[in-house]
């Protein structure tokens, strides 16, 4: 009989990645209003039918940029539904999952915050974010599904263990764009609860029910919804052996 194989290894808790999640969260929402101030302003492609390829060319641009940052400090992120798919994709146990929730995601929470304040200081005419134009329970579902199938993809890349770098942030970029174009006349097509709590905060609409069923529980219960989905889909067969 064949040795049994190990078994897969925890993952470790990373204090230094707080860091690296502030950071990023705040460089990710000041990037993306960035991006529609160049394609709005200097650019001119304002009401035109090409601002919105403009808008998704640099999008992959800037998110090739922050696939190599995240990998440049070991695992930091900019969206708390990344660092949760992965912190329940890997088994890592409670103290994996209570860091990642209440010290990974506060911080990201944080760092969108400070980055949203930057850009309106930096640049009073760049707008208050994308807003919710449907009711909450529609608003949650759109939201809800546009999370799930990107968790899907991106959590099926991962265990696929794809080596292409290019490869893997090109599928990833392009599927998010085309998710987020689909639903951003209904939700904006966030699916990051740090950056839509930024920008609600600066509104002044944090607390309202609407925007943590929409932007909060949908998105985290699609997310675990999706890595149970793959995980699922994915299991190996148990070979039984005589």
């Amino acid at each position: 009989m064949s040795p049994a194989p190990p078994p897969p290894s925890r993952t470790r808790i990373r204090p230094w990645l707080v860091v690296g999640d502030l950071a990023l969260a705040a460089a990710w929402v000041c990037a993306g209003a960035l991006v529609k101030l160049l394609v709005y302003g200097p650019l001119g492609f304002g009401g035109r039918p090409e601002a919105e390829a403009v808008k998704v060319s640099l999008s992959i641009v800037y998110m090739f940029i922050f696939a190599r940052l995240e990998a440049a400090t070991g695992g930091a992120s900019y969206n708390p539904l990344t660092i949760l798919a992965a912190a329940v994709a890997s088994h890592g146990g409670p103290a994996v999952y209570l860091f990642t929730a209440f010290v990974r995601i506060p911080a990201q929470v944080i760092g969108a915050v400070l980055g949203v304040k930057l850009i309106q200081f930096t640049f009073p005419n760049v707008g208050k974010g994308a807003r919710l134009s449907v009711g909450a329970h529609h608003g949650a579902l759109a939201e809800g599904l546009a999370t799930f199938m990107v968790v899907m993809v991106s959590v099926t890349l991962k265990k696929k263990e794809m080596k292409s770098f290019f490869m893997k942030t090109w599928i990833t970029s392009i599927w998010k764009n085309t998710i987020h174009i689909l639903s951003s006349d209904i939700t904006g097509g966030i699916m990051n609860p740090a950056s839509a709590f930024a920008w609600a905060y600066a509104r002044g609409d944090h607390t309202t029910f609407d925007h943590l069923l929409v932007y909060w529980l949908a998105p985290l219960q699609a997310t675990l919804l999706g890595v149970w989905v793959v995980t699922f889909l994915t299991k190996p067969k148990k070979i039984k052996e005589q």
